[in-house]
This record gives structure tokens, C-alpha cells and sequence, in this order.
């Protein structure tokens, strides 16, 4: 069964404000136990836009659809034209602190897990282990055909060589690795088949309108059945695929705390939203608790 795409919310009810006290989230990381599922705010400070915050991409661009991508050889060629150019974007960003910060939770042990909706695997860069990539991850491709896998940078070499001198300037790079392209800057870009067997090539990713692998969500249930606590960080929770996970928590009497700036379709189920940048907020956390996050170049 296929989640149908849900782009947008608007509270239809009043919801806690948000606040800026740190001092719960700094509680729950001292007990240990936190579980902690990130949303693409997380990876806005390494300058990657954010779905629906301010300025967020979906003020200008509608992400591809599983339906449109699997059924339309057009849809498939703006696609890959415009994440081949994302992809020389997207594969140079770096972890920030807000992920830094993460992983340092995780090396002292403040942490039973991690789950990110995010596609960019900043967290596992910045040192964070046994991330769950409840999306999948750009760096990977798969055969829709075979099921083969392959790596993305592979694919971005032929997908070089097939196209010489494609080198559109994009309005701007989107949380899924997708570059804000027309049309006419998509031209006749030159799509590759699966090695294996010929068949169609897909970003190894949730598009919108596909499911989650059930595999995936069960193995994330377990993780909330073992935290302590949920920390959601940098998440509209818009979507139903982390949603769900919040849901779990507070229906088991888990405390949830969520640090985002905008309120979030999750903060009724929450103990608590400090609405602060994450980078900043995490940082003083780890200072509270004496954890050293570490610079840029040392993780």
C-alpha cells in the first residue's frame, strides 16, 4: 500500500508554543536511553534547504512522485538531469554541529539509536553508527528491474560521460538532491540504463508516494519499544513515515522533545518544542552535559 503524498499542513488546532528552554532535552539526554529521529532542518546549516520551513523548497518546487517517475520516460529525464546537477551539490556538503553534536551523544552512550528522514548522509559523516535511513540514501542506486545496487558516484561518471558539457546554472538545490531546473535547461539530457539487465535506474530513495519498506518501519518500531525517550530533531513531522514513530512513543508514555523553529504536526504528542537553531541549541546541550561535539575537521 502507497502513502498518498502529503506535501503541506496547517495546524487545525492551538498548539503549545514553542519555547527555548533547553533544560529538558539536556534531562532526557542525561537519563540516556534517547532515541533520536532527524528531519531535513537538521542538514540547513550545511546548506541544504529544508521541505517547509522559511524558504523552504516546496515554496517553489513539487518533489518528483514514485508514480510519475516509475510511469512517465519525460518525468524520468527532468528527474535525472536535475539530480545529476544536485548530486555535484549535494555529495560536497559537510556535517554541521547539530550533527556533530548527535554523533558525540552517540559516543558516550546518551543514545539507544538513530533514524533520519534525510537522504544526505550527513549523520553517518559526521561519525554517528547504526543510523537508520528511514528514506534510504542518495549515495546508492537501484535497479527497478533486478533490484541491483550500485553507487551513485559510479552512475554520476557515465552519467558525465553521456552527457559532456551539461553544466545548467540551477535556481536552487532541494532536500531530495534535486536542482531546480526548465525544461529547456533539461534539453534531451541522456538517461542510463541498469548494467545488469537494461532496466529502469532509481535513486535508492522514498520518492514521495511510495511506502517505507515494512522491514524498515518494524525495525524502527522496535527502536522506540527500546528508547527511553524520542528526540525529534529538525522535523515537521508532516509526513506520516515519522509521524508514526512519535505517535508509538507517546501512546507508550515516552517522553517526546522536539527541537524545531516552526511548530510541527507532532507538538500536541510533546512534552516539549524548543524552537532554536539546532546547531546552537545542541551544541549548548553538550556543553551542559559536558560532552565535547568537536571541531569541523576532528567529527
Amino acid at each position: 500500500m502507497r502513502m498518498r503524498p502529503t506535501l503541506s499542513w496547517t495546524p487545525t488546532e492551538d498548539l503549545p508554543a514553542g519555547t527555548t528552554d533547553l533544560g529538558p532535552v539536556a534531562g532526557a539526554l542525561g537519563a540516556g536511553g534517547v532515541l533520536v529521529l532527524s528531519g531535513a532542518g537538521i542538514s540547513t546549516e550545511s546548506g541544504i534547504p529544508d521541505y517547509r520551513g522559511e524558504g523552504g523548497s516546496l515554496s517553489r518546487h513539487t518533489p518528483m512522485t514514485y508514480q510519475d517517475f516509475t510511469a512517465d520516460a519525460g518525468a524520468r529525464r527532468r528527474y535525472w538531469a536535475r539530480s545529476h546537477l544536485g548530486w555535484r551539490t549535494f555529495g560536497s556538503a559537510r556535517p554541521n554541529a547539530g550533527h556533530r553534536a548527535v554523533a558525540a551523544f552517540g559516543r558516550h552512550g546518551l543514545l539507544s539509536g538513530v533514524i533520519t528522514q534525510n537522504v544526505d548522509g550527513l549523520h553517518q559523516a559526521a561519525g554517528s553508527e547504526g543510523v537508520v535511513e528511514l528514506h534510504g540514501s542518495l549515495d546508492r542506486v537501484v535497479c527497478l528491474s533486478c533490484g541491483a545496487l550500485g553507487p551513485r558516484r559510479e552512475l554520476a561518471r557515465r552519467l558525465e560521460e553521456a552527457n559532456p558539457g551539461f553544466a545548467p546554472v540551477a535556481a536552487g538545490i532541494n532536500p531530495d538532491g534535486d536542482a531546480d531546473l526548465t525544461d529547456e535547461q533539461v534539453g534531451d539530457f541522456r538517461v542510463l540504463p541498469c548494467l545488469v539487465c537494461g532496466g529502469v535506474l532509481k535513486p535508492d530513495v522514498v520518492f514521495f508516494g511510495e511506502s517505507v519498506p515494512p522491514r524498515r518501519v518494524e525495525h524502527c518500531r522496535e527502536l522506540v519499544r527500546a528508547a527511553t525517550s524520542l528526540l525529534v530533531l529538525g522535523s515537521s513531522l508532516t509526513v506520516m513515515s515519522g509521524l508514526r514513530f512519535v505517535r508509538q512513543a507517546a501512546e507508550a508514555g515516552k517522553p517526546v522533545l522536539i527541537v524545531n523553529r516552526d511548530p510541527t504536526r507532532g507538538d500536541r504528542h510533546a512534552l516539549t518544542r524548543v524552537a532554536l537553531p539546532l546547531g546552537p541549541a545542541l551544541t549548548a546541550v553538550a556543553g551542559r552535559l559536558g560532552v565535547p561535539v568537536g571541531s569541523p575537521t576532528t567529527g
